[in-house]
């Protein structure tokens, strides 16, 4: 091996040691800067820790403070909010409501009756009326709680009652009355009101079953107890006219002031008012009757709600004209010459014609049992 290339082995040698020597001292150096890097980092971490530490130590006593201190107010929570209501009560007291004024502090008790209230009935009515079988007859009514009201009977008074506490009374007589017509009203007092409704009250010799009572009003007629039974003359036909001039004049008998329908051979005619004293009268048109032929007379008795409470058939023969121009009419008690005159001439305002014909001076005044010419043909 020649000289040169020892020398460059040589040179060679030294540059991979100081290559060598060189790393690791960069090595070394590396290391050292990572070991100060890593004693840096955990000084500051631990610094960091410490620093946490404290504060949690920190955070730890607040919260037990605010703890303590939150446990102190809820435990005296009531006695705060009941000072609170007594200042709000007396700032009240003295700035809102004024002056305080004597309070009575009331003990609950049973309450009163409650009254009904009738303050709408305004005059005395009638709820009963009732004729009993042994003769007696009750009457009840209502007016004002507590105030004394009289029965009037065919203008009399005969008893004063006494309302209770919802205006209701009730008045039987000890003594049943006896066989008649009867009017009875009321007549309230303090202050005087007397009744706007009236009711009739027939008690017949047959005894109750016999009897009627009607309430009578403004409107019309209501009955408040009807004939059970009917005895002979109760309803019946006393009389049958039958004019030239096509005209058909019944009277006859039946229950006071019910009503009565007619039919003749079925066909409706008319309706009459029965009077206090039992007698009915009815004129109407039938056209021409045939002489010789039977025909068939219905006469109903009603009640104040139009049921037919009896029905009598009266059959008769039409007899041979006379020719006569004028017929005769017996007055009966209760009656008045307009309703002659409205039956047997067509209208009540022809009563002249038959006061002039009988030498009436007075039309109003007429009695039972006289005897009256009826000018048939006065009206044509």
């Amino acid at each position: 091996m020649s000289k040169k290339n020892k020398n460059d082995m040589g040179k060679t040698k030294r540059s991979t040691d100081d290559i060598i020597n060189d790393a690791i001292a960069r090595q070394k150096e590396w290391t050292e800067n990572r070991r100060n890097y890593t004693r840096k980092f955990l000084k500051s971490w631990n610094a960091t820790a410490t620093k946490k530490q404290e504060n949690q130590s920190v955070n730890k006593e607040e919260i037990e403070k605010a703890r303590t201190r939150r446990t102190g107010i809820a435990a005296y929570w009531f006695p705060i909010v009941c000072a609170l209501i007594v200042i709000f009560i007396a700032i009240w007291v003295m700035f809102v409501r004024g002056p305080a004024t004597p309070r009575v502090i009331v003990v609950p008790t049973i309450p009163e009756p409650v009254v009904q209230k009738v303050a709408e009935i305004t005059v005395p009515e009638f709820d009963i009326v009732r004729i009993e079988k042994d003769g007696n007859i009750v009457i009840a009514g209502r007016w004002l709680p507590h105030q004394n009201i009289s029965i009037i009977v065919n203008n009399k008074i005969v008893a004063t009652e006494r309302t209770n506490h919802s205006g209701e009374f009730v008045y039987a007589p000890t003594n049943p009355w006896g066989a008649g017509n009867y009017t009875i009203a009321l007549l309230g007092a303090e202050p005087e009101v007397k009744s706007t409704d009236k009711v009739f009250v027939y008690i017949s010799e047959a005894g109750a079953e016999n009897s009627v009572s009607l309430l009578m009003t403004k409107t019309g007629s209501t009955l408040l107890q009807a004939p059970a039974i009917l005895r002979d003359g109760d309803l019946a036909i006393s009389k049958i006219d039958y004019l030239d001039t096509g005209r058909i004049v019944i009277t006859g008998d039946a229950l006071p002031r019910l009503r009565v329908s007619l039919a003749l051979d079925g066909k409706y005619v008319g309706f009459a008012r029965v009077s206090d004293h039992h007698h009915f009268g009815l004129g109407a048109d039938i056209g021409e009757l045939e002489t010789g032929k039977e025909y068939e007379l219905a006469v109903r008795l009603h009640d104040g709600d139009g049921r037919t409470v009896a029905t009598v058939l009266h059959k008769f023969e039409m007899p041979e004209m006379t020719g006569d121009d004028d017929t005769y009419y017996t007055v009966r008690r209760g009656d008045c010459l307009w309703i002659i005159a409205r039956n047997f001439l067509r209208r009540g305002v022809l009563f002249s014609i038959i006061a002039e014909r009988n030498n009436i001076q007075n039309p109003d005044l007429i009695y039972p049992k006289q005897l009256l010419q009826i000018p048939t043909h006065a009206n044509q």
